[in-house]
């Protein structure tokens, strides 16, 4: 078992002495702690066939817990809609917050490994930031992670992931994500 508190992710070491110099050089910060740094990724997985099969948000909650590394919050409908045959408080969905350490390995697995094993892959949207620095973007499968395994799932799911940084503006923001070697098409 890994000791929490002496390991330190590559990204973040990455960060520290590459990426966070850089950014005070390019924007002018008069201060390092204006640097932009990433703040938190929410991973959230909406599973709507769960109105038919109460088992569905059994197997998105524990492969999310697998990608994740740590365990996710069940979504709940606010309210009832009858159209799509939802009620109250019926759970949709399940997503996790990570932070610190967990973060920067997830970012780095997803880039690293995930990303390159999507189909047809080109680049992902350098226009998908919220114009507050913030990049969301979604993933059709979530079998393109290694902690998947391919026999054992029972159906595919869909992806969001919000990467929330600290920067004030897009460009910034883009700027740090570059520097941690996100795949912006052109």
């Amino acid at each position: 078992m890994l000791d929490e508190t002496s390991y330190v992710p590559r990204l973040k070491t990455h960060y520290e002495t590459v990426a966070k110099p850089a950014l005070i050089e390019e924007f002018g910060y008069k201060n390092a702690m204006m640097a932009p740094r990433l703040d938190k990724i929410v991973l959230n997985m909406g599973v709507g066939e769960a109105v038919g099969d109460s088992k569905k948000i059994k197997s998105a909650h524990d492969d999310l817990m697998r990608i994740a590394g740590q365990k996710p919050v069940i979504t709940k409908a606010k309210k009832s809609i009858a159209g799509f045959k939802v009620r109250e408080e019926m759970p949709l969905g399940v997503k996790v917050t990570l932070r610190a350490a967990r973060m920067y390995d997830f970012l780095d697995r997803l880039v690293t490994v995930a990303m390159p094993r999507i189909r047809d892959f080109r680049g992902v949207n350098p226009k998908s930031f919220d114009g507050r620095g913030n990049y969301a973007m979604g993933l059709k499968e979530h079998i393109v992670f290694p902690e998947i395994e391919y026999d054992k799932i029972d159906q595919i799911w869909g992806m969001d992931i919000i990467i929330a940084t600290t920067a004030r503006t897009d460009a910034e923001a883009l700027a740090l994500l570059k520097h941690f070697n996100m795949p912006f098409r052109a």
